[in-house]
């Protein structure tokens, strides 16, 4: 699991101004309700299928300021640390890839010009498969280092959602408590499908960890597939701006996509 590969040597390399004391912290609080609430919308998502890995593939409008682009897109993860979408537009392919070669989590992403960039560690700390509910932290009670917080019922979009809080805490202590907010990811869940209709979390500039930019991923649109729930419509807006609106035409579950495919080629 992506959690399990996150080390304090990691956070270091990234934050150099940060100490952090060798002490083991104390076993991280998962709030029972929270837990039980996660649980049963994996349940709802997946019913009686183990998910290994997921394929989308579909029609997609990237927006970035005035630009407005609608092309094809595939989606696809293995399991919580792999995923990867390739973006087809008129003005050329761009593509996103997350893994854990070598331990431990890395991404990059793939310009239109075939020009590869490394994405800062830091943004690595989050859920690689944003785009398939089932994969993400929700998914992920059995680490240990996970933190579980239930936040209460609320009100979103004019419904009632149950809203959850995750982190990672670190493997030791960590007095500023950046590895923590590096990691945080808030998920709301449908109040009476427990079926996800939110995940938010913080992306940041590649030279700076401290500075949040808002990511918000709305699904909707769930469909049944080999048993499954997937969501047919997924948008991504950064800071409160709808940038990538994505329209699913097929899914496939359980493919047999191998680790190769999250690879750059």
């Amino acid at each position: 699991m992506i959690f399990k590969r996150l080390s304090i040597l990691s956070l270091l390399s990234i934050v150099t101004i940060a100490t952090y004391s060798q002490q083991t912290p104390p076993a991280a609080t998962q709030n029972p309700t929270a837990v039980s609430l996660a649980r049963n919308s994996v349940a709802a998502l997946s019913g009686s299928v183990q998910i290994s890995d997921v394929t989308l593939t579909g029609s997609a409008t990237r927006t970035a300021g005035s630009d407005s682009e609608t092309g094809s897109i595939t989606l696809k993860a293995l399991g919580n640390p792999n995923s990867r979408f390739d973006l087809v537009l008129t003005s050329g392919t761009s593509s996103e890839i997350r893994n854990a070669s070598g331990g431990e989590s890395q991404g990059l992403w793939i310009t239109p010009d075939g020009v590869s960039h490394a994405m800062a560690a830091h943004n690595t700390f989050t859920d690689a498969a944003w785009f398939v509910p089932e994969l993400t932290v929700i998914s992920q009670l059995s680490n240990p280092n996970l933190i579980v917080s239930y936040v209460g019922q609320e009100s979103r979009a004019g419904a009632a959602v149950q809203h959850l809080h995750f982190a990672v805490q670190s493997a030791s202590t960590d007095p500023t408590g950046l590895f923590e907010g590096l990691s945080a990811e808030d998920v709301y869940l449908d109040a009476a499908t427990l079926l996800p209709v939110a995940l938010i979390f913080n992306t940041h500039p590649d030279n700076d960890a401290n500075t949040n930019i808002s990511v918000e991923i709305d699904y909707s649109s769930y469909q049944p597939v080999k048993g499954a729930q997937v969501p047919f419509h997924i948008q991504k807006l950064l800071n409160g701006t709808l940038f990538l609106d994505v329209t699913v035409q097929a899914a496939n579950i359980n493919s047999g996509l191998s680790e190769t495919s999250f690879l750059a080629q």
